[in-house]
């Protein structure tokens, strides 16, 4: 396994995997001998950067989550797995009630909801500090500078650590780490988008968020990402849920001109290096001149035996080119 430095300050910054592994159905779809033993490979094989949400998976009975953290919290407990193991949740995106959803009847990221949720996702986890902590979706209603007071009161009280966002607008984004810089109180270090090789087209507006503040890291985040060093990228779906390997899954809004000839670049450092096409774009996120943390899923073992295998792979400067400029 490879590592790499997540946050600035030298109190709260980590150093994590260069893979981080994604608990979302764990407790919930996932079974729990099956996620153990997927939690139980990844830190044997090196893994210490484990994600979730404290609403994972609430759409799967209708709820509102918590089962993942719960899990991840008997897990650790079964295990004796302590400090050594970062884990990563989110709050504002629980529904309010069971039988809503994120859009209709979010929680939000009010002060009172922060400190709130913060708590109930300490004691799921059975921790006394959260590791990384993210404003999971947007709150155009709560006036910003309460939600970065709220988030600054629990890293001050030392049961914080990191503090991350994700799915913003990148123009809520600065101004929040403006508000927070300005203020003196700690701000967003980590970002957690949708990101992979394959590119979605940009006149498609999302169904949920037609501002765009929900989808994949854009130019502007990464050209956000370059100009701010101490920033990292958690970057969720990869892999594309499958995709890579099954076209026929690619959303509508990969449907463009574009994405043959990036496909043909992966297949063709694919053959080159005997790797998979999945491993070849995690490799490609992993060696990235930008500090990017592929976020993986996997169902079962083999799946994530997969993902680890890319850690291994060094893609040449010719071959990182060819990736980067297919079009």
């Amino acid at each position: 396994m490879k590592y790499r430095t997540i946050g600035t300050d030298p109190r709260t910054r980590r150093e994590v995997s260069v893979l981080a592994l994604g608990a979302m159905l764990f407790g919930s779809l996932t079974d729990e001998k099956t996620s153990f033993a997927l939690l139980d490979r990844y830190v044997e094989a090196g893994g210490t950067f484990v994600d979730t949400s404290d609403n994972y998976a609430f759409w799967t009975d209708g709820g509102q989550g918590g089962h993942s953290e719960e899990l991840l919290g008997r897990w650790r407990r079964s295990r004796g797995i302590g400090d050594e193991i970062v884990i990563a949740t989110k709050l504002g995106a629980r529904p309010l009630a069971p039988g809503t959803g994120y859009v209709d009847n979010r929680e939000g990221l009010s002060a009172k909801v922060i400190r709130e949720s913060a708590e109930r996702s300490r004691e799921r986890l059975g921790v006394d500090r959260l590791d990384l902590l993210y404003a999971h979706i947007e709150d155009p209603v709560v006036p910003l500078p309460e939600t970065v007071e709220g988030f600054a009161a629990l890293v001050a009280e030392d049961t914080v650590g990191l503090l991350g966002v994700s799915n913003h607008a990148v123009w809520r984004v600065e101004r929040a780490r403006a508000l927070a810089a300005a203020a003196g109180l700690p701000g967003y270090e980590v970002l957690q988008y949708a990101h992979s090789h394959l590119r979605p087209r940009t006149d498609v507006p999302d169904a949920l968020f037609p501002d765009g503040s929900l989808g994949h890291a854009g130019p502007e985040l990464l050209s956000y990402l370059r100009a701010e060093p101490g920033l990292t990228l958690v970057a969720y779906s990869p892999l594309l849920k499958g995709a890579y390997t099954r076209p026929d899954r690619l959303p509508p809004d990969f449907d463009h001109p574009g994405t043959p000839a990036r496909l043909e670049a992966l297949r063709e450092v694919s053959r080159e290096t005997g790797f998979t096409v999945n491993q070849v774009v995690l490799a490609w996120q992993i060696g990235s001149e930008l500090p990017v943390v592929p976020l993986v899923g996997a169902s079962s073992v083999a799946q994530l035996e997969e993902s680890l295998a890319a850690v291994d792979l060094e893609l040449t400067p010719e071959q990182r080119t060819r990736l980067d400029t297919a079009h």
